[in-house]
């Protein structure tokens, strides 16, 4: 047997997933929490060495057989995490994550100091938002200058991990696109956006170069190979960021597919062969792994929502899917405006989440769960609307992340998107990914990713959905009065 380890480092927890290619089977499925450091002033911080310690909790989950059998290693990650590292190769500050809203002053000052919102639109084809991590460097240099000054490279959390097991510091196109600072027309990083958070610093020296396609990032490293139980010596891919490689894991990797991620945060995201730039600034436009794009929106809150709320109802998961099935469309009147880690699209760091319409006949916790699920879905649906007036139309919604395991969730999509829902067997997609770029490393045929992709990925019939004409009609109804909540939340924290 011989397999290949997806790695997909989350917000939540580690993943590690072992697929033997040849059989097309997955072996082994492990995963070992994360903790989170956050605060009410928007911070949100994970230690690096937190994520090396779940990665080997992770792997002593899988037999010793199944770890032996392992012939490469692809990994994923979440993105915009800002990762400093000094000339020894240790990291000097506590990560700041994709979720920190911490540095909305920094977003302010870099596009003014560049000239405005069109002028970073026209140089890079993104704006500076919080949870970039543009601004968390600006921060960096302006909180912690003493270690600021030792920074000898800038890695992003997928990237470190590949250090870690390798020692090579590289990036690559997809995963660099969500920094702030790489043109993603060109995919090289941009010097004009550099001076605008740094101007008496060239941080391109403290920058990787970018990569573009799939080529070996290096080998495992002797002692982290007996640290992780691992075969010395095998190669390590790339990699690339959740969405990217979730892309790989959903089949995304030409144009007619659209793919919707259900994790802590909610993404819906599409490959392109050009790049796409929202001069509204709602799509990010970000590049693939593939050597393609990949246009993207994303919301700050889409498991974290409900999972909130079953928390606060003390619900669990199948009482959860009960009493969301049993609640009525639209929640009887209830609407959840998912905002609670702030919100990236809209751009509101500062919002904060709200439960509108309660009254003394539908305050039920089935209303409120699944107002949850909708609010989540209907943030996810602005993204499907933005995406069709760039000339992106959904003929089917590819859904993974942890949110798809919901059947009722799964119908509540495809409903609301008035789009068939796909669900594939292989249902860990960054991770899976991960592990799909690395069997494409291994090919040395020069094989389309298209139809590796096509080879390995299997729908799973008895989970895939249609919409259905009656809540499609219902939702188109509902969701103009979520975005009508949406516009006076906005008014409330903007």
């Amino acid at each position: 047997m011989s397999t290949v380890l997806g790695i997909d480092l989350g917000t939540q927890n580690v993943k590690v997933v072992c697929y033997d290619f040849e059989a097309r089977e997955t072996v082994a499925v492990e995963n070992a929490p994360l903790d989170l450091y956050q605060t009410d002033e928007g911070v949100a911080e994970q230690q690096a060495q937190w994520w090396t310690h779940a990665l080997k909790q992770a792997l002593n989950q899988v037999g010793s057989g199944v770890r032996n059998s392992i012939v490469a290693i692809g990994v994923s990650g979440q993105q915009h995490g800002f990762v400093p590292i000094d000339k020894s190769g240790a990291v000097l500050a506590p990560v700041k994550l994709w979720c920190d809203t911490s540095t909305e002053a920094e977003c302010e000052a870099i596009m003014s100091d560049f000239g405005g919102a069109a002028a970073c639109l026209e140089e890079v084809g993104n704006l500076i938002l919080p949870g970039y991590t543009a601004s968390k460097v600006r921060w960096f240099r302006d909180k912690h200058p003493g270690q600021y000054d030792q920074m000898d490279c800038i890695l992003l959390p997928h990237d470190y991990l590949n250090f870690y097991m390798t020692g090579e510091r590289r990036m690559e196109a997809g995963d660099a696109s969500g920094t702030g600072f790489l043109d993603v027309r060109t995919r090289d990083w941009s010097g004009k956006m550099l001076g605008a958070i740094d101007p008496e610093r060239d941080l391109r020296e403290c920058l990787p170069d970018v990569a573009i396609s799939n080529d070996a990032i290096g080998t495992l490293l002797p002692a982290i190979a007996e640290d992780l139980g691992l075969p010395s010596g095998i190669p390590v891919s790339i990699g690339g960021g959740d969405n990217m490689m979730g892309a790989i894991g959903t089949g995304n990797v030409s144009p007619g597919v659209v793919s919707m991620s259900l994790g802590t945060s909610g993404t819906v995201y599409a490959y392109s062969d050009s790049p796409i730039v929202d001069t509204k600034g709602n799509i990010a436009a970000f590049c693939s792994s593939t050597g393609g794009w990949l246009p993207l929106l994303c919301t700050m809150n889409c498991t974290v929502s409900t999972e909130l709320m079953r928390d606060l109802l003390d619900t669990d998961i199948a009482s959860f899917e009960a009493k969301v099935a049993g609640a009525p469309r639209g929640a009887n009147g209830v609407i959840t405006v998912p905002f609670f880690n702030g919100e990236r699209t809209p751009n509101l760091p500062n919002a904060k989440g709200c439960v509108l319409g309660l009254d003394s006949r539908n305050t039920q916790p089935e209303n409120i769960l699944r107002s949850a699920v909708e609010g989540a879905t209907f943030a996810l649906r602005f993204g499907i609307e933005e995406l069709a007036e760039l000339g992106i139309r959904a003929n089917e919604i590819v859904v993974t992340g942890g949110g798809v395991n919901s059947a009722i969730w799964r119908q509540i999509i495809s409903d609301v998107c008035d789009t068939p829902v796909t669900v594939l067997q292989q249902s860990e997609g960054a991770a899976f990914g991960a592990a799909l770029q690395a069997v494409s490393m291994l090919d040395q045929t020069g094989g389309d990713l298209q139809t590796l992709v096509d080879d390995h990925l299997v729908r799973d019939e008895a989970r895939c959905c249609e919409p259905r004409s009656s809540a499609v009609n219902f939702y188109s109804d509902t969701y103009n009065e979520y975005q009508r909540a949406v516009e006076k939340v906005a008014a409330l924290y903007s």
